[in-house]
């Protein structure tokens, strides 16, 4: 077999041309390219988040687009941790591709590495692998609806005069000083890392480098005093940083960090240079893995001081308090910083809303235009949704095909999507459009020391429900399904999922089912575990919509299991 060619640059077609034979299959190949085209390391098919990855090895990239461009609308291409393992003869109502990734059993890392090294797997990360990657701002509204919580809960409603102290510019990570910005707020963002930090800055998500710590501080500072917005990067290591932050005397308002501590390799330890911490990757990974682990608990333990010194501190999303409980540190002190979902945005998932997003296949930024002022006017009465779409309009540069995330809810997602398949069947729109949503979503995971951490029922581990969710879009003929294991090792199951509108009628079918049963399946959840919004949105009486959900039973923590149940209800009558 001859050496594939390795692309050190993808990037994802505009237009109205075809390379395949229908614009589903066409939208999932531009899909993936978009990945590429914003990916961390394309030459390694890397996409973000240290090593999650849009196809398991060049073979597999390759196959995966001929498959898509040979694919006939009633076939089915199945990719099995991101290589193309069969193309199924299906009907051209089922799923132009599913996927499964990173599903490993008795899951942990040394195990995963040993896959990953024989070439039987790769590392899933959310939006990767299932080719939903739209850039930094795909995380971006989930920082800015948290830091809202906090404004909302701690300082009336605003951010303005405040402080943010974070770590961590990545792919993900990178979008934290412009969420803090936009709240007229100010962001320190330390990362070890001086090229992704200007790579954010040539993007747009952070306005400034500056020399050291000190000076990082006294900008900040004034920025605060003077109401100013302003995000300001250092280059330092998580730990490091924080520490010497606490040693100085200077206490922000709020301290997080996403820092890679979900994927311990990616990690870097504090005292090495980034060609430093390569180095010894390769040479002693045993080492490397102690010496990442050393610093995380550094990081976290940094945290929780800040939070006893009282800094609104929280664990956003990077796994470190699991990692650091495996690396020895006591559960008990570990667990005392909060996750962020528990914290601040169930409420949010209550209602069915999450980070759902659309990319416009056309290229043609007029059409992520279009879009936004259809959602002004046709959720005028949605305050979360029309500041944000505001906001986003000034704030959020395009990277790669336009793409835009937007926490709506159960019963808006359907509405939306039905009216953008109108606006393409009208011609308003010069291209169709992909919908997906990040896998942290209302119903799509499982994760207990994240998304489903603290649950009112105690169902924290319980992983029924991303299964539902797939099996759902699967019914709901989704366009692409994926259902994943990633985050750590054997922490967390969900799914991803892409819809496409075309403007067609098949398409006004698929949207209404999927959209419906994608968010609903999230408010179930929340609502059999017995939050009140949830409950009330189920039942037909959320602030959002008026459709309801058939629920034939409710969840009790007592239930009649067999006949000494019944004998012991007889005792106490």
């Amino acid at each position: 077999m001859s050496t594939p060619e390795i692309l050190y640059e993808v990037k994802a077609q505009r237009g109205d041309t075809l390379r395949c034979k229908g614009w589903r299959q066409e939208t999932i190949l531009r899909m993936l390219e978009n990945n590429m085209e914003n990916a961390e390391k394309p030459e390694e098919l890397v996409i973000y988040g240290g090593i999650g990855k849009a196809a398991r090895n060049w073979e597999s990239y390759h196959a995966i687009v001929k498959s898509l461009k040979e694919l006939e609308d009633d076939e089915t291409l199945v990719v099995q941790s991101g290589m193309p393992v069969a193309v199924f003869k299906t009907h051209k109502y089922a799923p132009t591709v599913v996927m499964a990734t990173t599903n490993i059993m008795k899951a942990d890392w040394p195990t995963f590495y040993d896959l990953q090294e024989k070439n039987l797997t790769i590392y899933a990360n959310y939006t990767a692998a299932p080719w939903e990657y739209i850039g930094t701002q795909g995380v971006i509204q989930g920082t800015f609806e948290t830091l809202s919580a906090i404004a909302r809960l701690h300082y009336n409603d605003s951010l303005v005069g405040k402080i943010l102290l974070t770590a961590g510019a990545g792919g993900m990570g990178g979008n934290q000083t412009r969420a803090m910005t936009m709240h007229g707020g100010v962001a320190i963002l330390c990362d070890s890392n001086v090229e992704i930090i200007n790579r954010r800055i040539e993007k747009g998500f952070i306005d400034v480098l500056v020399d050291s710590l000190d000076e990082a501080i006294a900008m900040a500072k004034q920025y605060a005093a003077e109401k100013k917005a302003i995000g300001i990067a250092v280059v330092g290591n998580a730990a490091d940083v924080f520490e010497e932050v606490i040693e100085k005397g200077f206490l922000p308002d709020i301290t997080t960090s996403m820092t890679p501590a979900h994927d311990p390799i990616s990690y870097l330890p504090s005292g090495f240079t980034v060609q430093e911490a390569e180095e010894l990757r390769e040479k002693d990974f045993d080492l490397y893995l102690e010496k990442a682990r050393e610093t995380m608990i550094r990081e976290l333990k940094a945290l929780i001081k800040f939070m006893d010194l009282g800094v609104h501190s929280f664990e956003y999303g990077t796994s470190i308090r699991k990692e650091c409980i495996d690396a020895g540190m006591e559960e008990k002190e570990a667990k005392r910083l909060p996750g962020f979902v528990a914290e601040y945005i169930r409420p949010l998932f209550c209602e069915g809303r999450g980070p759902f997003r659309w990319v416009c296949m056309s290229g043609d930024p007029e059409d992520l235009r279009k879009i936004d002022d259809m959602i002004l006017e046709k959720f005028s009465d949605d305050l979360l949704v029309t500041r944000w779409i505001k906001l986003a309009k000034e704030h959020i540069p395009i990277e790669a095909l336009p793409a835009r995330i937007c926490y709506m809810g159960f019963g808006q997602r359907k509405e939306f999507a039905l009216e953008v398949n109108d606006m393409i069947r009208r011609g308003e729109l010069s291209g169709p459009v992909a919908f997906s949503r990040d896998n942290l979503d209302s119903g799509s995971i499982v994760n207990p020391t994240f998304e489903s951490e603290n649950m009112k029922d105690g169902g924290d581990l319980i992983s029924d429900w991303p299964v539902l969710n797939g099996l759902l879009n699967a019914v709901g003929m989704c366009d692409l399904i994926a259902l994943q294991a990633n985050y750590s090792m054997g922490e967390a199951v969900h799914t991803g999922v892409t819809m496409i509108a075309d403007g067609t009628e098949e398409s006004d079918m698929r949207l209404e089912v999927s959209m419906t049963v994608d968010s609903g399946i999230g408010v179930v959840r929340h609502a059999q575990a017995g939050y009140e919004i949830a409950k009330d949105v189920a039942n037909g009486k959320g602030k959002l919509t008026d459709e309801s959900i058939k629920i034939p039973l409710w969840w009790t923590p007592k239930a009649t299991f067999g006949p000494k149940d019944l004998e012991k209800e007889d005792v106490k009558a």
